[in-house]
């Protein structure tokens, strides 16, 4: 089956779906007509924008980047299947009635490891030590997740923990790949040369990890305020190197240079929480969340779907609509809880209606692409 002849392939389409989905059950249930029994609904949703949708991107790429980068190959056919289906029995199990916490727990805390094995097994054949932070990255993910489940379990009370943990891992691992490919994809497509500063480089994985785990341990300090007004710098200046005006040509290029541009207002609006603003703390998660997450794995499935299915880097006309509509769903997400407190509710179900929209004209246009062979006749 084509839908598993690489790993893009099927979790790139189940996290376009499972976004319209998921984004459709919570506001139902702000509305009082859905309802769980393992996890309270808040803990739910946050859970699964970070470990459904967001890991399900993250497998995609991870899995289709990692042949490219060792020339070796990842799974596809069963195998792939295989470890599809462990991601999709994880989300079942929060939705299905009498399931015991304990089980959907087992199950949904083995898939983050299996695919960090997958990476690490090809990663150390071919000896690049640059990768091995992404197996890490996973495992570290791993570990938010069981924070999360022993709530559910009743044996703790460390979801939110977990949940903030899980966030700052996945921007760590947005930081990484962003560098990587963001600069390159912009100068092949428009025959630029990004600057990029060797001193910026060299800090901005560890002072953005230094101030993640800062807001994590110590979110209203004075170190946390310092070290993560540092971190928006490095990443404002970082983003100034890659600009240049002609990427607003070309819709699959803004979308990611946007996308890295919510993560580095969300650094912003953590320094200013740790400074003592009000609200400020709120809007950080939601511009690292709804911003940095949503509209850069939109960008990154509409792009890496084209490239990898043989076709022309030329999206169709309509996801510049989608493209726009991400944004329009962070800005809501974000500026709302900040400005406008009293407009919360309405400005959450506004937020999620442009969520879905996005995220449905992504399943509706590349579908077809994700279940059919390469246009070009060559293998993944």
């Amino acid at each position: 089956m084509a839908l598993f002849a690489l790993g893009f392939r099927p979790f790139f389409l189940a996290a376009g779906v499972y976004a319209v989905l998921l984004m459709g059950l919570w506001l139902a249930v702000l509305q009082g007509s859905f309802s769980l029994s393992v996890l309270p609904s808040p803990i739910w949703h946050g859970h699964e924008m970070l470990f459904g949708f967001a890991v399900a991107v993250i497998a995609g790429f991870l899995l289709t980047a990692a042949q490219n980068w060792t020339g070796i190959p990842m799974p596809s056919g069963r195998p792939l299947a295989a470890l599809f289906l462990l991601w999709l029995a994880g989300r079942l199990g929060f939705l299905l009635p009498g399931m015991p916490a304990g089980l959907v727990a087992l199950i949904d805390l083995s898939f983050l490891p299996l695919l960090a094995l997958a990476l690490a097994l090809p990663i150390h054949r071919a000896k690049q030590l640059h990768n091995y932070p992404f197996p890490i990255l996973l495992l570290a993910l791993t570990a938010a997740n069981a924070l999360v489940h022993l709530q559910a379990l009743g044996w703790t009370s460390t979801a939110r923990l977990g949940l903030y943990l899980a966030t700052y891992v996945v921007v760590a691992i947005m930081v990484v790949m962003g560098g990587r490919v963001i600069a390159s994809f912009t100068d092949n497509k428009l025959g630029t040369r990004a600057r990029r500063w060797n001193l910026i480089e060299r800090l901005v994985l560890p002072i953005t990890l230094g101030a993640l785990l800062a807001a994590l341990i110590a979110p209203d300090s004075l170190v946390t305020a310092l070290l993560t007004a540092i971190a928006a710098t490095v990443h404002a200046v970082r983003l100034t190197g890659w600009y240049t005006r002609k990427f607003w040509a070309v819709p699959l290029l803004w979308i990611l240079h946007l996308g890295y541009a919510w993560i580095t207002l969300g650094f912003v609006l953590l320094a200013l929480s740790a400074a003592g603003m009000g609200g400020a703390a709120v809007s950080a998660l939601h511009a690292f969340t709804a911003g940095g997450i949503g509209v850069l794995t939109l960008g990154m499935m509409a792009r890496v779907s084209l490239g990898h299915t043989g076709r022309l880097l030329e999206p169709a006309p309509v996801m510049t609509l989608a493209f726009v509509a991400i944004n329009l769903a962070a800005l809501v997400r974000v500026l709302l809880p900040l400005f406008f407190p009293a407009a919360h509710a309405p400005g959450m179900a506004i937020a999620g209606l442009l969520w879905m929209a996005a995220f449905g004209v992504f399943v509706v246009v590349y579908a077809p692409k994700l279940l059919r062979p390469r246009a070009d006749g060559k293998p993944g």
